[in-house]
């Protein structure tokens, strides 16, 4: 209740920008590590590739790739979705939301059939 006594409308907001900020860290934090590590380490051939595949089917290692390709589609659904409204697009907001976040979602279940399937 605010001092004038109304209820104040209850917002998801808290809990969308959570996944942004979560998303936003564990990409910049794993995102370089699996450059380096594909993009530099095996063309190089410092680590075969069999032990590569090896790392990559461990269930652990699954789980946090899994975690850092969900975290990585709210967090662009987030910015993509405040970046439209914020160009003009206010009277279409509750749409991109849908959009932006069913497709996020979309990606998390696809990334779940990649990773688990």
């Amino acid at each position: 209740m605010t001092a004038k006594g109304t209820a104040m409308r209850r917002s998801n907001e808290p809990l969308f920008w959570s996944l942004f900020s979560a998303g936003g860290v564990v990409v910049a934090l794993l995102v370089p590590v699996l450059i380096v590590l594909t993009g530099f380490v095996v063309p190089a051939e410092e680590i075969e590739f069999d032990r590569l595949e090896d790392i990559f089917t461990n269930p652990l290692v699954r789980i946090v790739l899994f975690g850092l390709a969900s975290l990585a589609f709210f967090h662009g659904a987030h910015r993509f979705r405040h970046t439209l409204v914020d160009i003009g697009l206010r009277p279409l907001a509750l749409p991109i939301t849908v959009v932006c976040y069913v497709t996020a979602l979309a990606g998390t279940v696809w990334a779940a059939t990649v990773a688990f399937g």
